[in-house]
């Protein structure tokens, strides 16, 4: 058997014996090509990659295969993972980072290729979160790639490009919009041809990028395109604005080169018909003619187009291109602009929650999004800021409070009975402190406004009203539910009998919300004591107490240190609560899925913990690096939660589900939270999302939750897949029926 050789760094540790060379031995050395053991040697998982697979007979859907490269300390290898394991890549289990032990793999040959062949991990089980391989290594880039013999030049096994050999590429693990991989060429505008023969040619054109889009991929089956990209920019020259579209394999050679405020001098363009129905930016600031009617598009061949950047400092004024124009907002103005407008916003970043997934409209695609806070001094509140990828993953991962924020292109959100948000649009673009050197909007009087203003500031002062991740919801679910007697298909509200497959089919860090009808029929809160000797001085509440006609039942637990009041009701006082220990012997399913996980709280930011809290905050990355620390997170700061048990209308059904009120205003959920008070009820405080007057009054609550009784009420859940087995079920508004408006 025949390997690479491996590099100085790690020849030391050829003395000890390589579970991936030995299982390549023994995979080689089988009449079936394949191994099953049951005492596998734990691996380290470094990397996740992610591409559309090949289609199969029957197939419908578009699915994506994952190459799993992993290390025993000594080798590196590239694995395809078998699809049956796919699930747990969906839910975070298989995560880079951590060990797993590989307990049946085999080895595959490509039949229609000389030399190329690959390990397929059929069945594996996670052994730690943390690895105990990887801190032996000191590089893992030096780690030697294991290959089998006589297939030493295998370009697949060795370079970053997907094992199943008709595809060229990877895709980012979470999302179809962000560039991933070393195909995507990077780098300063400086002057670059990419020439190629062609027997037309049309007149040059000299340009300037005033919008750039994210990138859109439509990759799908049976599309014989090795690259399916396309990305839109608005060029502009002295006559006014157009679109200008780059295909395939232009965007990986160009689009992270080409930016706002880029020339570019373009020769073996093809003109063609505008696509009607994509978004386009908002341009009537820059004041110039624009023509939609046709859009310029740049091809890879057919013709294949010559694209030069133009260097900065070979610009001349004489060529008349136009400035580039912004239109920055302060907070104290947003009120007034209309609903959808579009505008640019700077900021200093106080909140960053931690990045969610949503499908899109799409089958089985995904977008990844967070929202931000961020002040400008202009108002006591802050921006409230949706940002969807921008095909911009190194910044996107990187907001976080005290930096200074620039998104362009955002488009304002009115909705009743909540403050105006905005969110982000095709086009946006957003920069952070890091990102700003060299940007056109540097020299805009608003954007110098905003910097003076910051040097007023003391970091200490503002560092107290920072926070990162948790769950938060924006906007409020409206004050009434409203549901059209003629068509309920576009509401909120499901049949109980479909929460179960929600549930079992959400994906990491997947966020859906979704509506039930039924009545509450259990109350428990749990507080979180501040320290051990508080815990153990609860043991005297280890009994029975009535409190109102209420039965409590008081519990420390010793271990998590928590002190848990379960609820009940006196069956004289409560048909609904007395009864439900029998209801639930009679229930089909109770999707006991509630209560409270670190990750739905939020945390003080600190810039000592800056690395652990964007770590913890952002979603589980591709590849595994040393800054991947152990650190443990910040405490949590939350006075306590409600786990509430709700039996569907048809007492077939129950779910727990948390609900986590808002109790201090210098919580980010606080923001935008409607004035009204009301009588500090159980219910009540269901309903409005926080406590009146905003303090911890849990006892005072508890003892009001008799108005429950036989209520029919409409519960809005929001569910969130945490990664493995956690799953976020929590309480964002309930209604009573009574209350509902029917159209």
């Amino acid at each position: 058997m025949e390997h690479n050789s491996p590099s100085s760094s790690v020849v030391s540790g050829l003395t000890q014996e390589s579970f991936l060379q030995r299982t390549l031995e023994q995979l080689s050395s089988t009449q079936s090509l394949k191994l099953t053991t049951e005492d596998a040697a734990p691996v380290a998982v470094i990397a996740l990659q992610r591409y559309l697979s090949e289609q199969t007979e029957g197939q419908q859907l578009d699915t994506y295969s994952y190459d799993v490269t992993i290390t025993d300390g000594i080798w590196r290898a590239k694995c395809f993972l078998h699809p049956s394991l796919n699930h747990l890549v969906h839910r975070n289990v298989l995560r880079t980072g951590a060990d797993i032990s590989i307990t049946q793999c085999s080895f595959v040959y490509n039949e229609r290729r000389l030399g190329h062949g690959y390990i397929c991990v059929e069945k594996l089980s996670c052994v730690a979160e943390r690895s105990a391989v990887l801190p032996r290594v000191n590089t893992v880039s030096s780690l030697p790639m294991l290959v089998k013999h006589g297939m030493e030049r295998s370009v697949v096994l060795q370079s970053d490009v997907p094992l199943q050999v008709s595809r060229k590429h990877y895709l980012s693990l979470w999302n179809n919009d962000d560039p991933e991989g070393d195909i995507w060429m990077s780098g300063s505008p400086s002057a670059d041809t990419s020439s190629f023969r062609s027997t037309w040619k049309p007149l040059p054109l000299l340009v300037k990028i005033i919008h750039k889009s994210r990138l859109r991929y439509y990759g799908k089956f049976g599309l014989k395109i090795d690259y399916p990209y396309q990305a839109y920019f608005e060029v502009a020259d002295q006559s006014g604005t157009m679109s200008l579209v780059l295909w395939n394999e232009l965007c990986p050679e160009f689009y992270q080169r080409l930016n706002v405020g880029t020339v570019l001098y373009l020769q073996n363009y093809t003109l063609k018909q505008s696509y009607s129905n994509r978004s386009r930016p908002q341009m009537d600031h820059h004041r110039l003619k624009i023509f939609s009617s046709v859009e310029i598009c740049l091809n890879p061949r057919n013709p294949a187009s010559v694209v030069t950047v133009v260097s900065p400092k070979s610009i001349l004024p004489q060529w008349g291109l136009p400035d580039i124009s912004y239109q920055f907002i302060t907070r104290s103005e947003l009120e007034k602009l209309a609903n959808n407008s579009a505008c640019d916003v700077i900021g200093l970043v106080t909140f960053v929650g931690r990045v969610e997934r949503v499908k899109s409209k799409w089958k089985e695609k995904y977008w990844t999004y967070r929202w931000v806070h961020a002040v400008d001094g202009t108002s006591d509140r802050p921006f409230i800021l949706e940002l969807f990828s921008s095909s911009q993953a190194e910044i996107f991962s990187r907001i976080c409070p005290m930096t200074y924020l620039v998104c362009t292109q955002m488009r304002v959100c009115h909705v009743d009975g909540s403050l105006p948000y905005l969110t982000s649009s095709c086009e946006t673009e957003t920069f952070i402190t890091g990102y700003h050197k060299g940007q056109p909007y540097v020299s805009d009087p608003r954007v110098k406004s905003f910097i003076q203003w910051t040097k007023t500031l003391k970091d200490n002062v503002v560092l107290q009203k920072t926070a990162v991740g948790g769950y938060y919801c924006y906007p409020r679910p409206p004050r009434m539910f409203t549901q059209s007697v003629a068509d309920a298909s576009g509401q909120l509200l499901v049949f109980t009998s479909d929460l179960k497959r929600e549930l079992e089919t959400l994906q990491y860090r997947e966020h859906k919300k979704l509506a039930i009808q039924g009545q509450i029929t259990a109350v428990h809160y749990t507080k979180r004591p501040k320290s051990t000797e508080a815990a153990l001085h609860l043991r005297k509440f280890n009994k029975w107490y009535r409190v109102r006609d209420l039965k409590i039942q008081v519990k420390v637990n010793y271990c998590n240190f928590t002190l848990s009041t379960a609820l009940t009701l006196r069956p004289k006082t409560f048909p609904c609560f007395s009864s439900w220990p029998k209801q639930r012997q009679e229930v089909s399913e109770h999707l006991c899925k509630g209560g409270m996980w670190q990750d739905s709280i939020s945390r003080r930011f600190t810039l000592d913990e800056k690395n652990v809290l964007l770590q913890w905050s952002n979603l589980q990355p591709t590849r595994w690096t040393p800054e991947q620390t152990a650190d443990t997170l910040p405490p949590v700061l939350c006075p306590g939660y409600y786990q509430v048990t709700i039996l569907g209308i048809n007492k077939q059904i129950a779910v727990d589900a948390a609900y986590i009120p808002v109790v201090s205003s210098s919580e980010p959920q606080a923001v935008g939270l409607p004035q009204d008070s009301h009588g500090n009820t159980m219910l009540s405080c269901l309903s409005s999302g926080f406590l009146c007057p905003l303090r911890n009054t849990a006892k005072e609550i508890l003892a009001t939750a008799s108005e429950l009784e036989d209520t029919h009420v409409v519960c809005i859940l929001d569910f969130c897949h945490l990664g493995g087995d956690k799953v976020e079920v929590l309480i964002s508004k309930v209604y009573r029926v009574a209350e509902v408006s029917l159209d």
